[in-house]
């Protein structure tokens, strides 16, 4: 990575979300890089940084939680296959409409919305494309729409005197991590875990440490990037079923051996979302169904993204391969 664009010492930022994966590992990183990091989240960790406890749709929590600080990059959000759109809405699209008040009013610079590919990918494959307009008509499911549409608003507020930019992690992964990788284990170490069109879609992923270094750059690229949704990713696409393997030999777990047509889960997780949504279902990894439509596009439909541009903007690639990661997995569950 290139030397900073703005100055690191000193500097006040506000993450939230960082009771979650990539939220802690980007608050980390600003930490561990010389910023003054202030942290928005539901409930109080222990952490070497200050905090602001509450939600980000409260806005006397928003408020208190961006008084004082220079920037903000917010990735507090409502992150699930099934749920009540309601519930989508008040995290992901009201939480972030007043965040974006609230900095605006207390004079913040810059601002980085932690946004999703999901909120450009409309169930069809995607093959080497940019980043794609956000949708939020047309895009899968209550959190891509709730992102789309929360996207959209952040960007609409971009001017020279409030910098805004949007940064789209592909499928963020690594040790520790409970979105992908438990998920993966657990259902296979159930014999849950089936292929679908035989693992074949070719897709983009994102290691932790790169998802968060691209994130802290797109701050100190604010110069380059405001106006922009951008998508981040390891640039090395592999055909989905080459890395749920490479996850589940890293978690001694079997590897699937059995593979569904694509067209087949795509109807049948239509089917069980909706009987998991309308009954309260609850149990299974992290009280996510086993299958939902979303989920089965993902899995059956290529979806991998051209990264130069991204790049080129950034002053930035990716420093952790995706072999290195899973050898890092490897180690973490042999830990």
């Amino acid at each position: 990575m290139a030397g900073s664009d703005a100055a690191a010492p000193g500097r006040r930022v506000l993450v939230t979300g960082t009771s979650g994966f990539l939220g802690h590992a980007v608050a980390q990183l600003l930490f561990d890089t010389g910023y003054q990091v202030r942290t928005l989240q539901r409930r109080a960790m222990a952490e070497p940084w200050a905090s602001v406890q509450g939600s980000v749709a409260d806005p006397d929590v928003a408020a208190a939680a961006v008084a004082g600080v220079d920037a903000v990059i917010h990735l507090a959000a409502k992150v699930s296959f099934t749920g009540v759109w309601d519930d989508f809405v008040a995290t992901n699209i009201v939480g972030t409409r007043q965040l974006l008040s609230a900095a605006a009013r207390a004079g913040v610079r810059d601002f980085v919305f932690v946004s999703s590919p999901s909120v450009a990918h409309f169930g069809t494959s995607i093959a080497g494309a940019g980043a794609g307009a956000a949708n939020p008509e047309l895009a899968r499911g209550h959190y891509a729409r709730s992102k789309a549409s929360a996207e959209l608003l952040a960007l609409a507020q971009d001017s020279p005197a409030f910098r805004v930019t949007a940064i789209r992690p592909h499928i963020v992964w690594g040790p520790g991590d409970t979105q992908l990788v438990e998920r993966v284990v657990e259902r296979a170490r159930a014999g849950l875990l089936p292929l679908l069109d035989g693992g074949r879609a070719l897709i983009d992923t994102t290691y932790i440490d790169n998802a968060a270094a691209a994130i802290v750059r797109g701050l100190e690229r604010m110069d380059h990037a405001h106006g922009q949704a951008l998508v981040v990713t390891n640039g090395e696409p592999r055909p989905v079923g080459e890395l749920i393997a490479g996850i589940c030999t890293a978690a001694g777990v079997p590897v699937p051996a059995f593979s569904v047509p694509g067209w087949l889960a795509r109807g049948a997780g239509t089917v069980i979302e909706k009987a998991w949504t309308a009954a309260g279902a609850r149990g299974w990894v992290n009280d996510e169904p086993p299958m939902t439509r979303f989920l089965a596009e993902q899995l059956s439909t290529a979806h991998w993204f051209d990264q130069r541009h991204t790049q080129a903007v950034l002053d930035w690639a990716p420093a952790v391969s995706l072999d290195e990661g899973l050898a890092r997995l490897a180690a973490y569950y042999r830990r």
